[in-house]
């Protein structure tokens, strides 16, 4: 009887654990957001490892530096973006996330709309769980 306690509250707590991690990296993932929105040089750079790989639905990929100047530039500019249909699963240090993002854009001041298909890849480190990758298609 106390085994099988024991084993029912070992399971409990690794679920907690669980959940606790994927809302962290839920939180990353809105950071990253409102970051996209409303970028901030230095709070993109706390977010993001320095061996970003950013991948574009275009076949473009760029590094963490070209990242944050698309941001700041407007080269890439996000006007709202809605984030649809996301999981979350953590394996160890490293979390993958897929959602659907939907957004109004101004890149290099032109109005448009996009609907991607969005896979990040963040890795656990000492300060948080920050940006190792991203991927993105257009949905079909």
């Amino acid at each position: 009887m106390i085994k099988k306690l024991l084993f029912i509250l070992s399971l409990t707590m690794l679920s907690n654990f669980s959940f606790a991690q994927k809302s962290d990296v839920g939180n990353a993932v809105n950071n990253l957001v409102k970051l996209m929105i409303k970028p901030d040089s230095a709070a993109l750079d706390r977010l993001i490892l320095s061996n970003l790989s950013y991948g574009h639905s275009s076949g473009k990929v760029q590094n963490k530096q070209e990242f944050i100047h698309s941001l700041l530039s407007g080269e890439s500019d996000f006007v709202d973006i809605d984030i649809t249909e996301q999981t979350i699963i953590v394996q160890n240090k490293t979390a993958l996330v897929r959602h659907t993002l939907s957004a109004k854009t101004n890149d290099k001041n032109v109005p448009g709309n996009v609907k991607l298909y969005i896979l990040l890849i963040w890795s656990k480190e000492k300060s948080g769980w920050k940006l190792l990758g991203r991927q993105a298609v257009k949905v079909p």
